[in-house]
């Protein structure tokens, strides 16, 4: 008797090509984007991992992932952008090596068009879009059925998050007063 697909042995030789299929598709796709971003570049002179691109792609999503947290009036709330793409920098930069490159792999994946457009349906760049795109993109992300794309909400937005409540301009909002000082005797 010939084997048919709904038999157990087959229906776990055809996951297993698909998961090696999708696999390797991915990482064609990661690499594509890493050569036509130049991911390979130097990071910016102020940070540690992040480029100008992947700090304005944070200074892009922050207001939408932090909504009324942040100031209002747009000198603060320039500042506090850059402070949050600065905290962030400084805390992916920590993370072990592996992660790190999975977070700048993120970034580029956003970044490049091709990648941007196939998986996070975003025509323009994410600097340029709106704020309802961005909302719909990062909620499309975090109600998605496949585990990448929630995965990857929840490192953007616990980063995007972590980072404004390190800045010492969150922290009146929360009611901390900052770190105590250290006084010599």
């Amino acid at each position: 008797m010939a084997a048919r697909h709904g038999d157990p042995i087959i229906r776990s030789v055809l996951a297993r090509r698909t998961f090696l299929k999708l696999g390797l598709g991915g990482s064609l796709i990661l690499t594509l984007a890493r050569i036509g971003n130049g991911a390979f570049g130097a990071t910016a002179p102020t940070f540690r991992l992040l480029d100008e691109r992947s700090a304005g792609l944070i200074r892009a999503l922050a207001p939408v992932i932090l909504g009324s947290a942040l100031p209002r009036e747009r000198g603060p709330q320039e500042a506090a952008l850059s402070a949050i793409a600065t905290s962030f920098d400084r805390m992916a930069s920590t993370l072990a090596p592996a992660v790190q490159k999975e977070i700048a792999d993120l970034l580029g994946f956003l970044d490049f068009a091709p990648t941007r457009v196939a998986f996070a349906r975003l025509w323009t760049p994410v600097a340029d879009c709106s704020p309802d795109e961005l909302r719909a993109f990062l909620t499309r992300w975090r109600d998605s059925r496949f585990e990448l794309q929630q995965a990857s909400y929840q490192a953007l937005t616990q980063l995007i998050h972590a980072s404004w409540y390190d800045t010492p301009e969150a922290w009146g909002a929360i009611g901390y007063p900052g770190p105590p000082s250290i006084e010599s005797r």
